[in-house]
């Protein structure tokens, strides 16, 4: 029940951000599946290996491939699906409690929280750029393929 609960939070949130981000009508049920499929990768992976950053990684990469074949088949931007799709992984709250903590002078806590913001900051950087590297990786491939 509380994977349940966790798809339709996150399909929601995610069409929510599609909304705001004036995406077209008919990209905002997909950008919440992208969404929700990211976030379920995160959810699983996170309970299963307790390793945040590794799941955001693993998450981030899923959304921007899936952005990119979406993107190619439907004629619109990838930055229209992956934008939304990465929105339930951004960690807003911990970087909330590590600027309270900050205010509150709890440095030893604060700058470990801060740490890790940074780190699944850095792996949603990462999980977009790599694939992306990966798409062109692709698209030289097939373009050496097509010559021969």
């Amino acid at each position: 029940m509380a994977i349940l609960a966790q798809l339709v939070t996150s399909f929601i949130a995610t069409s929510a951000f599609g909304i705001i981000f004036n995406a077209p009508k008919q990209t905002l049920v997909k950008c919440g599946l992208i969404g929700m499929g990211g976030w379920l990768i995160y959810f699983l992976l996170e309970d299963y290996s307790d390793n945040a950053i590794l799941a955001t990684l693993a998450a981030t990469i899923f959304i921007a491939v899936i952005s990119q074949v979406l993107a190619k088949y439907y004629k619109t931007p990838v930055i229209i699906f992956s934008v939304a799709g990465v929105i339930p992984l951004v960690p807003g709250g911990l970087s909330y409690d590590a600027m309270r903590n900050f205010v509150e002078n709890d440095y030893n806590t604060a700058i470990g929280l801060a740490a890790k913001v940074l780190m699944l900051a850095g792996a949603i950087a990462f999980g977009l750029v790599f694939s992306e590297v990966i798409n062109q990786v692709i698209q030289k491939i097939n373009r050496y393929r097509a010559r021969i």
